[in-house]
């Protein structure tokens, strides 16, 4: 039982790994093809841009003073700890939720990157709708997004279960 939950946990963590060089890889591309807020148009609603956020989400306290790039590097190296601690202790079975971690844990580690080398996360997707636009956002934040698509569904399905 031993080796095939060992075995299981390898392919999440291989998973979370192939989001960090999946999204290191696009923003590596990005910061050779473009200056700074270049934008090229890919459709009539989606553009690639280079844009740095030294903030959160959003750019959350981007304009802060310095301060958040220790605040946010030592926040992400927590999560991603502990999520990475949560991931080794679930049971083989449960699957939905060591996919949402894997996601999350690879989004955080590809930002933390970008923290700790840049002191800002690289983001490159942009879309919009005429003036309206969604903030710029990278394969890394895609990851986090989908994963906690699946931690809450998940969560949803466990508190169904409990009731039967």
């Amino acid at each position: 039982m031993m080796n095939s939950t060992r075995l299981s946990l390898v392919g999440w963590y291989a998973l979370s790994t192939f989001i960090v060089v999946a999204d290191q890889f696009t923003k590596n591309m990005i910061m050779n093809r473009f200056d700074l807020y270049d934008r090229v148009p890919v459709l009539p609603f989606f553009d690639l841009v280079l844009a740095h956020n030294s903030g959160a989400a959003f750019s959350f306290l981007s304009d802060a003073g310095g301060w958040q790039r220790i605040f946010f590097v030592t926040i992400s190296s927590v999560v991603s700890l502990v999520l990475a601690i949560w991931l080794s202790r679930l049971e083989s079975r449960q699957k939905i939720q060591a996919l949402g971690l894997s996601l999350v844990l690879g989004g955080a580690l590809g930002n933390l990157y970008d923290r700790v080398a840049y002191g800002y996360v690289i983001d490159f997707l942009l879309f919009y709708y005429d003036q309206y636009s969604f903030p710029a956002f990278n394969v890394a934040d895609s990851a986090i997004t989908v994963g906690a698509f699946f931690l809450i569904v998940d969560m949803i399905k466990n508190s169904q279960a409990g009731k039967s």
